[in-house]
């Protein structure tokens, strides 16, 4: 099954980062997610939102 949710461990692989780094993004709120039961789970969609708007822009 498919779905848009990500773990700590998915979103770190995802974005190739440590999980430390995404753990310490996530608390500071540089990334989108919310707390489930303590744990740290994340919308792809809202991850592929916040590249989008916080990538560096070529001229």
């Amino acid at each position: 099954m498919e779905t848009d949710i990500l773990t700590v461990k998915e979103v770190s692989e995802y974005l190739k980062l440590n999980e430390k780094t995404a753990y310490r993004l996530a608390a500071k709120g540089d990334i989108p997610g919310f707390k489930v039961g303590g744990s740290w789970r994340f919308r792809k969609s809202e991850i592929d939102q916040w590249i989008e708007e916080n990538r560096i822009k070529e001229k």
